[in-house]
């Protein structure tokens, strides 16, 4: 392993079994954060599962691979989507000790910071709440709406009551209004349907990597033309884009949607030291 930060240099050999999880837990404890880049998706499932073992109070998350081939007509599982963003958002909010990254999945590029930051938001029991503007706030951020919450990306509103399942979120939450006004938010069970235990607040990262509103929608169209030769009407994609359906397969098209995308580099804090495992 190779380390690479503005102190110095270091590089550790022969580690065998479990031994590097150790090592790099050691390091950590010192001088976090810490970016760890392995060869594979295999290695870093491995290590955000030891690290913690040798040291638990290290706040480790794994930048997830998509799971599917370019341009292929898969679109990644909302899980993988979930916890990718909930890591971006660690790693913004500087709540991360240890980030883990396949070396495949760090050469892909990322929203924006500013995007993460835009459509990110906070509901708090207590507060005003106007069941419209939530529908219009979740729609912009790429939510779905749907009869039951079983997948994180959905909501559901019923009168006075609306499940939500946050994408970043291990739970779906329940909120309960009186009036207009937060009553009690607490998690549920998607199989039982009953509410487990209350907590103050949720937070509501965006259901999808890039911004399928207006603005979002003419980018795409404008970044399409000018980079794909032939009449943009009759490819599909460029159709349903400009519907406002995200089809199968678009998280490749991702830079169409921004001016400029980011790299895992432009989300890490300047004191971060980066690990070649």
């Amino acid at each position: 392993m190779l380390f690479q930060s503005s102190y110095s240099r270091p590089r550790y050999t022969r580690l065998h079994g479990s031994s590097d999880a150790l090592a790099l837990a050691q390091y950590a404890g010192q001088r976090a954060p810490l970016a760890v880049i392995t060869a594979n998706a295999l290695e870093a499932q491995r290590l955000v599962e030891e690290i913690p073992f040798f040291a638990p109070q290290l706040r480790v998350h794994l930048l997830p691979d998509w799971e599917t081939l370019p341009y292929d007509h898969f679109s990644p599982h909302q899980d993988l989507v979930s916890e990718r963003l909930a890591t971006l958002h660690h790693i913004r909010t500087h709540a991360s000790d240890v980030i883990v990254v396949p070396v495949t999945t760090a050469l892909y590029p990322l929203p924006p910071v500013e995007y993460l930051a835009a459509f990110t938001f906070f509901l708090k029991r207590g507060e005003k709440l106007d069941i419209n503007t939530l529908r219009e706030q979740l729609t912009l951020a790429g939510y779905t709406h749907v009869q039951q919450v079983l997948t994180p990306g959905e909501y559901c509103v019923r009168g006075g009551l609306i499940d939500l399942y946050p994408m970043g979120s291990p739970v779906p939450y329940r909120i309960d209004l009186f009036g207009e006004e937060i009553e009690t938010i607490a998690t549920f069970d998607v199989d039982t349907q009953r509410t487990i235990y209350p907590v103050p607040e949720i937070r509501l990262l965006p259901a999808r990597e890039f911004p399928l509103d207006e603005a979002g929608q003419a980018r795409f169209r404008q970044n399409f033309r000018e980079r794909f030769e032939g009449d943009p009407s009759k490819a599909r994609i460029y159709k349903d884009v400009s519907k406002g359906i995200a089809p199968a397969g678009i998280e490749y098209y991702l830079p169409l949607f921004f001016e400029r995308t980011a790299t895992l580099f432009d989300y890490l804090p300047a004191n971060a030291t980066l690990c070649l495992h």
